[in-house]
């Protein structure tokens, strides 16, 4: 049996310390396989927020896989055309990395962009190359294991969940990703916890989001999902701070 923590939104520069130490205690005294995070480590991308970040992240010491969320870009033009992650330096490691533990592929997909012909640049884009590459992890998929996918913006919005990415290209990844053996989708960007299986492409999926560890609650506290995978199954248990 494995068991995955998946935590989202940290917002280091808008973070709820109070909630941070509640996640690290949790993990401190649980131990869980891996921790994936689902973007969103900074407010507004700053050398301090990214640092406080790779100090907390890194005292958790378990391991771990980081997507990158639209906060985490710059906005600094220059900066954010080429050179957008670079404050990711000190967890690169851990940056967009796939993990293989017995009964589960993790599989990571980038819905970053550093620019959109869209006014809005913190939704969602599934660029054709981040979706190619996450096909091609997904066929190396071991046959005794579930494969979930690991991306900052939902692919799909959901009308029980008041904010949306508006994810370019996500139901058509969505179906694409669940043809090729997905079983699950973990996101982050909305604040508030979901899971649901829905119909992508003629199959069924789950679709997981997590809340936040930041002062930006919505319409839940902060909040984690414990994700315990065994005999192929995916089990959800979201666990809000008190």
């Amino acid at each position: 049996m494995i068991r995955l923590f998946h935590v989202s939104d940290l917002h280091f520069g808008c973070a709820d310390e109070a909630a941070l130490d509640w996640f690290a205690g949790a993990v401190a005294a649980e131990r869980p396989d891996a921790v994936a995070v689902t973007g969103d480590l900074t407010m507004r991308a700053r050398a301090a927020e990214f640092e406080a970040a790779a100090r907390w992240l890194e005292s958790l010491d378990v391991p771990m896989t980081i997507e990158p969320g639209n906060h985490d870009l710059p906005w600094n033009p220059i900066s954010r055309l080429l050179r957008p992650y670079r404050r990711f330096r000190r967890l690169e490691r851990h940056l967009e990395k796939p993990l293989d533990l017995p009964g589960l592929w993790l599989v990571p997909l980038k819905t970053t962009a550093r620019a959109q012909w869209r006014h809005n640049w913190s939704w969602g884009v599934v660029s054709r190359r981040s979706l190619d590459a996450a096909l091609t992890l997904l066929h190396r998929r071991p046959p005794d294991a579930v494969a979930v996918i690991a991306a900052h913006h939902p692919l799909v919005d959901r009308d029980d969940i008041r904010s949306r990415g508006r994810t370019l290209r996500g139901q058509e990844a969505l179906a694409q990703l669940a043809a090729a053996g997905a079983g699950a989708v973990l996101s982050g960007h909305v604040h508030d916890p979901f899971d649901a299986e829905i119909e992508a492409g003629g199959r069924a999926i789950r679709v997981i989001g997590a809340g936040t560890l930041s002062q930006r609650t919505r319409a839940s506290r902060p909040s984690f999902n414990m994700l315990t995978i065994d005999g192929g199954r995916i089990e959800t248990v979201p666990r809000t701070m008190g």
